[in-house]
């Protein structure tokens, strides 16, 4: 939250991006993917095995270092409400936009929001719309949560057209708001367990991500081993 406001109040663009097992996996498997973490400004850790891999390979980290939109939205809209920052949302469904607005605005009732779906296409006149709407409203902070890796590569897509704001990848964070998705409770994500919980509630869509994609990263963490082998 200390970089948002910095770059805000110097009225610069910057990505803070977050990286967790799945978006892992798809930097493994995409340019695109690897091409937008090159130009993120912050990267969050999202995961909690994340932490767990970077205490066995001795970076001093914490679960206190793991952050996800469930973690930091009130400290964020408050924030957004204290320092008048005018916030754009794009991604969710059109029908659930306005539970979304709702829900935050019922919470940080002076809270400049705009918001746009995330259900558009985006190589045609539909993006170009969205663009212009964004010149327009010019907002300090950007959110877009269209989920992996629709949001990254659109934000890179588009990045030397977007205004000069902080861009955050959100995911499902307007799901959440608005109702529609199961939100875990925050102590799981204390314990380890909140991507067990999300399984349970969701197991057809999540299946392949926590129990499939994971295997294609035992040749990387192999080679992190490798590497800490060889310089210990």
């Amino acid at each position: 939250m200390e970089f948002v406001g910095r770059k805000v109040a110097a009225k610069e663009r910057a990505i803070v991006a977050n990286h967790n097992l799945h978006s892992l996996y798809l930097f493994q498997k995409r340019a695109d993917m690897r091409a937008f973490y090159e130009k993120a400004d912050l990267i969050e850790i999202d995961s909690t095995p994340m932490i767990a891999w970077a205490k066995l390979m001795g970076h001093p980290v914490s679960r206190d270092h793991r952050c996800t939109y469930l973690d930091f939205r009130e400290d964020f809209w408050a924030l957004a409400q204290t320092h008048n920052w005018r916030v754009y949302h794009v991604g969710g469904e059109a029908a659930h936009n306005d539970a979304s607005k709702a829900a935050i605005l019922g919470r940080f009732p002076k809270v400049h929001l705009d918001l746009h779906t995330g259900f558009f296409d985006m190589k045609g006149a539909d993006n170009d719309a969205l663009l212009a709407d964004l010149k327009a409203k010019r907002p300090d902070v950007l959110l877009v949560g269209m989920g992996m890796p629709r949001q990254e590569t659109w934000i890179l897509a588009n990045l030397e057209r977007l205004p000069d704001c902080v861009i955050l990848p959100v995911g499902a964070a307007f799901d959440y708001e608005a109702g529609v998705m199961y939100t875990p409770p925050r102590w799981t994500g204390q314990l380890g367990i909140e991507w067990l919980v999300r399984f349970f509630h969701e197991p057809q869509r999540l299946f392949e991500r926590y129990f499939i994609e994971p295997w294609w990263l035992i040749p990387q963490a192999l080679r992190d081993v490798w590497r800490r082998r060889s310089i210990a």
